[in-house]
């Protein structure tokens, strides 16, 4: 039986935020959508781990619904790529391998730097990425930091002005936090300098430069830390091949 111990009841995962695709979770009864926003926050959050099976009945138990919500809400998860589902074997746990990683982070260099000059240039109040850094900072284990994180880079575009734009970023950030889950899982415990200090590091300055009202900086900042992340953990097979 898969464990699924971590994961929080409806009920409580509704209130922890937005719909998760705010378009098509808003078509759903309410009821699926605490029951998705509960599984998202589980495989997130990393309690549910890539390639780990979905099963409906186990979810279903776990979480006190029938089992339509959990099929209904991995459906939707599985559209956001999230989820896998295989005729024959269910639904499990999407495996982020190296090409897809490159290309998620690819398509948010070419969205989030843009939408966080704009957001500067419009004078976006910080105070709550601000926040999401002491979260961050103060977190009890990786999985925590990494929902922090999601909140901080969630702040730098939310002021960018362009809800379609924001909602683009949205979608693209499950799929990052997806891919980070990935990233943290395979990092040595033994490093002096864990990643995540080297990554607090860069959040910093970006927001230091937000700050500052200097838009090309911040982007230029923004930028270097996507790529940095993706030459760490996703470096081309190329570059593997020479390490």
């Amino acid at each position: 039986m898969m464990s699924t111990a971590n994961l929080s009841a409806p009920e409580a995962s509704a209130a922890a935020g937005p719909a998760f695709l705010t378009g098509a979770a808003g078509a759903l009864p309410s009821r699926t959508v605490a029951v998705l926003e509960a599984i998202k926050h589980a495989i997130l959050a990393g309690e549910l781990r890539p390639g780990q099976p979905l099963v409906e009945t186990d979810l279903a138990d776990v979480l006190g619904v029938s089992k339509t919500p959990v099929r209904e809400a991995l459906k939707t998860l599985a559209g956001a790529g999230l989820v896998t589902m295989n005729p024959y074997k269910g639904a499990a746990v999407r495996v982020v391998d190296g090409e897809q990683a490159r290309h998620v982070y690819d398509a948010r260099l070419l969205l989030e730097p843009e939408a966080l000059a704009r957001a500067v240039v419009a004078g976006h109040d910080w105070r709550s990425a601000h926040q999401a850094l002491a979260h961050a900072d103060s977190a009890r284990d990786q999985a925590e930091r990494s929902l922090a994180n999601r909140a901080f880079h969630r702040e730098l575009y939310a002021g960018c002005g362009n809800p379609l734009l924001i909602r683009m970023l949205d979608d693209l950030r499950d799929q990052t936090a997806l891919v980070s889950v990935a990233a943290w899982r395979h990092e040595p415990d033994w490093l002096a300098h864990p990643s995540w200090e080297h990554e607090a590091t860069e959040h910093r300055a970006v927001l230091q430069a937000a700050e500052g009202g200097d838009a090309q900086r911040a982007a230029a900042l923004l930028r270097a830390h996507i790529t940095s992340f993706v030459a760490r953990n996703f470096p081309e097979p190329a570059q593997e091949s020479h390490r």
